[in-house]
């Protein structure tokens, strides 16, 4: 019999090139591939409609955000509110196939009466209200950290429309913890995020660079590539290289400040893909310990040593595939050893089978379709 599932994402899963877009985007894919077939429902938001998405989904939605200040009027989530729309809740009764909610941001109607007999999926990807706040005391501009910090209040009061989902996926193991604590009774597993990778193919022997990648707008990867420039990076003699969407005027001028550090700005997949390759070294480093960094996840599968500070770690269960270093000088010391050493098959070998199969994409969309349907 055939097996249909809605997911409503909070932007155009395609390009999946940052955060939860990656976890929906091979989620969707994971679920054609064994023959779950996804009616989409997303909202576009400095995204393009794409046609790529209709090869994997039986059908796909598209919905306008009401965003602007009208929408920044009330109790919910402004990510929450600007996503309310009645041609969503319209099409989600055409039929009675279980929700996938994505986000907190998507939640809307997790409450309606409408969907009342519906079987309900709430994925999570970050404690909302949590790292909204470390948004607000990262960021410099006023009118900016003001709305971060209303947000995470609003998100804290949001959070408990959980309740009302029948399955809840959390992206970490720390978020599992928080989450069965804070609403005992209820159904919540952890699933690790879905990404761009099949197989460990990280590649064996050595090069000549340092990297660090990610999605270099938002505020979190900012502070942490700026760190990285000043206390680590220009202090090495090596080759480092910064790439990711949408770098900022100050990660571009400070990185013009110092010869060995190159920036990629808005690199393709391909280009990114081959950068994660060939690099020598990972340093993936961060000042939030929210969520499961996908970042980290693609540089395991695809790279070869990977330098982390514990936040960077929290709650994943990847530690022992990762040389741990939190100050600047142990990043050092850990840069100056391991650009010396060749990446061995060995070490790829112990990856495979740290990885495999419970961090593959096809295991979890296994595992996703007999939590939705056969043990609801």
């Amino acid at each position: 019999m055939d097996k249909y599932i809605n997911i409503i994402a909070l932007n155009i899963p395609y390009p999946p090139n940052y955060g939860g877009i990656i976890d929906i985007y091979y989620k969707i894919k994971a679920l054609y591939a064994i023959d779950v077939k996804v009616i989409l429902h997303c909202f576009e938001y400095e995204r393009l409609p794409a046609k790529e998405l209709n090869k994997l989904c039986k059908e796909v939605y598209y919905y306008k955000r009401r965003t602007g200040w009208l929408a920044n009027l009330s109790l919910l989530p402004y990510n929450v509110y600007s996503r309310k729309k009645k041609e969503l809740l319209k099409n989600l009764l055409k039929n009675d196939y279980p929700i996938i909610f994505e986000g907190l941001h998507s939640c809307y109607y997790l409450n309606d009466k409408c969907l009342s007999g519906r079987f309900k999926v709430y994925r999570e990807s970050n404690i909302e209200h949590d790292y909204y706040r470390m948004l607000a005391h990262s960021c410099k501009d006023r009118l900016v950290k003001t709305f971060m910090a209303l947000e995470a209040w609003r998100f804290k009061r949001y959070q408990q429309v959980i309740r009302y989902a029948d399955l809840t996926l959390a992206v970490s193991q720390a978020d599992t913890s928080y989450l069965r604590n804070e609403f005992p009774g209820k159904k919540i597993e952890f699933m690790t995020s879905f990404h761009s990778n099949d197989e460990v193919v990280s590649k064996p022997g050595q090069s000549d660079f340092i990297l660090y990648h990610g999605k270099l707008s938002v505020i979190e990867n900012e502070q942490a590539v700026l760190h990285l420039i000043k206390y680590v990076f220009s202090r090495l003699n090596y080759t480092c290289v910064v790439a990711g969407m949408e770098p900022s005027l100050r990660i571009r001028n400070a990185i013009a400040l110092y010869r060995n550090i190159k920036l990629v700005a808005n690199p393709s997949e391909d280009e990114m893909r081959d950068l994660i390759k060939n690099a020598q070294i990972h340093v993936l480093f961060t000042f939030q310990d929210t969520g499961l960094k996908l970042k980290l996840l693609n540089s395991l599968f695809a790279g070869r040593h990977i330098i982390v500070n514990k936040r960077m770690l929290t709650g994943s269960g990847l530690d022992p595939l990762c040389r741990i270093a939190d100050t600047p000088e142990e990043i050092i010391a850990a840069c100056d050893q391991l650009m010396l050493e060749a990446f061995t098959r060995e070490e790829i070998e112990k990856r495979r089978q740290f990885l495999l199969p419970a961090y593959s994409n096809k295991y979890q969309a296994e595992r996703l379709y007999r939590m939705v349907y056969e043990e609801k």
